[in-house]
Order: C-alpha cells, then sequence, then structure tokens
C-alpha cells in the first residue's frame, strides 16, 4: 500500500539529518581550524595532501568493485535474515581481501607511487595515504550497515567518534608538533581506522567471506565503476593539473575552495547516504515515480540557496577562514560549490538506474563529464588559474 509522501520525505529528512549530523559538526570544526592549518601549513603542503587525499578515494573506487551499492540494493531484495547476512559477508569479506591485498603490493612501492602520484617521493607521507586508502573503503561498507537498517544514532555516534579523534590528532600533528603534510595525512585516516575496528566488532556476527552468489553481486556493482571513477576524476584531474602546471600551492589554494564549498558538500553527502536505502525500499513503482520527483524538486531547491550563499559571501568567508596566503580561493568557491550540487542532482538519477538494474547507463553520461571537464581546465587554467579550475568542475 503507498505511503503518504509526507511520511516518506519526512522519513528522508530525518535519515539525511542523522548522516549530516556527523558531517556538520566535522564541518564546524573543520572551519574552526583551517586559520590554524593554513598557518601551519604552506600551500605547497596542504596542495600535496589533499591532492593525496583525492588519489585516494578515486583509488578506492575499484577496489571495492562496486560491492558497497550492490549490497544496498541487494539487501532489500528479500527480508529473510539468512539472504541479508550472506549479501553481507559478500561485500565485507570481499572488500577486507581487495584492500588488504593492495595495501600490501602499495606499501612495497610507497616511495615510486609519491614520486608518481605527487611529483616528489616521500615514501612515509605515501605509507600513511595507503593506510587511508584501506580504512577509507572498509569503513564505507561497515558504514552501510547501519545505513541499511537506519541505525541513525549509532551512525552518528561512530561519525562523532571519528570527527573527534580526527580533529585532536590532526591538530596534534600539524599545530603542535609541526609534522606538515604527513600529519595532515596521517590524522585524517588514523582515526578512522579506530573506528572502523569499533564497527567491525558490533557488526561480527554479519563479517565474514561468503563466495556463493557473489557474482550477481559483481555483475551489478562492476558497472558502476567505470561511472563512479569518471565522476569522481572531476575532482582528481583539476588538482592534479593545478598541481602539475601551476604548483602544489596552487592546488593548495583551490583545495580551500573545496573545504570551504562545505555547505553543499554536506547536503550532498548526507542525500548521497539517506537516498539510496529509502529510494529501495518502496516497492510500488508509481508511488517511486512521485517520491523521485518531489526529492528532486527539493533538492535543487536547497542546494541552489547553498550554492548562491557561496557566490555572494565567498569572498568573506575565505578571508574569515583562511590564513592571507589563501585569499585567492574565494575565485573558485561558488564554481565548486555548484559542481558539487550537480553531483547530488546525479545521484538521483543513479538511484534510479539501480532500482532498475540497468547500472550500466551511467558511464557515457559520467565520460561525457570527465570529458568536458579535461578540456575545460586545460583551455581554462592557464589563463584563469583556480577559477578556471572550478568554472570547468561546474560546468562538467
Amino acid at each position: 500500500m503507498p505511503r503518504p509522501m509526507a511520511a516518506l520525505l519526512n522519513r528522508l529528512i530525518a535519515s539525511g539529518a542523522s548522516y549530516q549530523a556527523g558531517a556538520v559538526i566535522a564541518a564546524a570544526l573543520a572551519a574552526l581550524m583551517l586559520p590554524f592549518y593554513t598557518r601551519a601549513l604552506t600551500p605547497e603542503d596542504y596542495g600535496v595532501a589533499e591532492t593525496l587525499l583525492t588519489y585516494l578515494i578515486l583509488i578506492s573506487i575499484p577496489l571495492r568493485l562496486g560491492l558497497g551499492e550492490a549490497f544496498v540494493r541487494f539487501w532489500f531484495d528479500d527480508e529473510d535474515p539468512a539472504h541479508r547476512a550472506r549479501v553481507s559477508r559478500q561485500a565485507t569479506g570481499t572488500v577486507l581481501v581487495t584492500t588488504t591485498t593492495a595495501a600490501l603490493i602499495g606499501l612495497l612501492f610507497a616511495g615510486d607511487l609519491s614520486e608518481l602520484l605527487l611529483d616528489e617521493r616521500d615514501a612515509v607521507l605515501m605509507a600513511f595515504g595507503i593506510l587511508g586508502l584501506w580504512a577509507f573503503s572498509n569503513l564505507e561498507i561497515a558504514y552501510a550497515h547501519l545505513r541499511v537498517d537506519e541505525r541513525r544514532r549509532a551512525y552518528f555516534t561512530a561519525s562523532l567518534i571519528n570527527v573527534l579523534l580526527t580533529v585532536a590528532l590532526t591538530l596534534t600533528l600539524v599545530v603542535i608538533l609541526d609534522t606538515g603534510a604527513r600529519g595532515y595525512v596521517a590524522g585524517n585516516y588514523v582515526a578512522s581506522t579506530f573506528v572502523l575496528f569499533g564497527l567491525w566488532w558490533m557488526e561480527r556476527e554479519r563479517f565474514g567471506i561468503e563466495l556463493r552468489g557473489l557474482g550477481e553481486l559483481l555483475r551489478f556493482g562492476g558497472p558502476t565503476i567505470p561511472a563512479d571513477m569518471a565522476v569522481f576524476a572531476l575532482n582528481v584531474f583539476d588538482r592534479a593539473y593545478l598541481l602539475q602546471t601551476k604548483g602544489a600551492g596552487a592546488a593548495g589554494v583551490y583545495a580551500v575552495a573545496v573545504k570551504l564549498a562545505t555547505a553543499v558538500i554536506i547536503a550532498v553527502r548526507g542525500f548521497q547516504l539517506a537516498w539510496p536505502p529509502l529510494a529501495y525500499s518502496i516497492a510500488d513503482d508509481d508511488e517511486a515515480r512521485r517520491f523521485y520527483a518531489a526529492v528532486t524538486t527539493w533538492y535543487v531547491v536547497v542546494t541552489g540557496i547553498a550554492v548562491a550563499g557561496m557566490a555572494l559571501l565567498g569572498r568573506w568567508v575565505v578571508r574569515l577562514l583562511a590564513a592571507p596566503a589563501f585569499y585567492e580561493a574565494h575565485e573558485a568557491l561558488p564554481w565548486v560549490a555548484l559542481g558539487w550540487a550537480c553531483y547530488g542532482l546525479f545521484l538521483v538519477f543513479v538511484v534510479i538506474a539501480g532500482r532498475a538494474k540497468v547500472t550500466i547507463h551511467q558511464l557515457p553520461a559520467a565520460l561525457a563529464g570527465l570529458a568536458v571537464n579535461v578540456v575545460l581546465v586545460i583551455v581554462l587554467v592557464d589563463p584563469l588559474g583556480i577559477a578556471g579550475a572550478g568554472i570547468a568542475l561546474g560546468a562538467s
């Protein structure tokens, strides 16, 4: 029986708010810490660290094999506890194996990898990054368990602990001990590792390795990998191009613009986490169609207001929260905010494709966006600097 539209929207808002609560606190603390970080780190250090963090998320996508998306989708196919336990073991065990194998190989070539990705040889920095890659990938799957159960309080608690530990550790390493980019990367992910172990212990009955039926999940999740990589590469190519052509300092200033686009990023992230479980749980197609339309409309309204705020107030926000060396970040800020808002809208259609189990349709759109981004970054960065990179992101 179709449920009232208001009830569905309230459920989405409640879930999104729970998933966003940790992000809101993280954003508030990050804003408070930004004046300290941007004074303790040079634009070059900040640029190298933030560029590495984006590379890690990009590399995480193929290592997860699309199983995060498949886990959420197939969880709702059958309410039988045995089915759900099997899907859980398939996702968690497989991702643990792939990420651990990749991390061990990466540690062997840490110095070479840092030279390849960052144009400087720093095996220690890359080793911290590899730890982050492992922790982030597995933590995404662990968080997905809380999302499908809609265990909002547990999700908020885990997120809050992660945020507080991360801020405390990063502040200690970067500001007090002056460890530069290494401390910034380590601070972002060492805390996540402890949170991951805690969630594993909480959900230990669902964890294991299950190969039976894994092929079905891989067939669903596999086609999402190129599309997800193409979309997220929009956040990597601009920074990498700035780092190689304008220097690490320009990449650092641009990274501050991304960091300050927090209001939109938080909305997108909360929506990204809350939207798929709810969208897939609606069995009636007509009800789903009406609900998707309402969600799309309200999403555009809310994020549109946030982007407008960034365009009007961006210059003063940057001056308030960043060191003088980073003031030029305001030039890219509204464009980056627009890009993130459009990314959230893309997620609406990703879920619609997932509902129909035609995830292969995501790839052409993602590749088109990436092609536009590459061309515009190359054309616009030279005359416009970081503003050109922001325009390219928004347009793509």
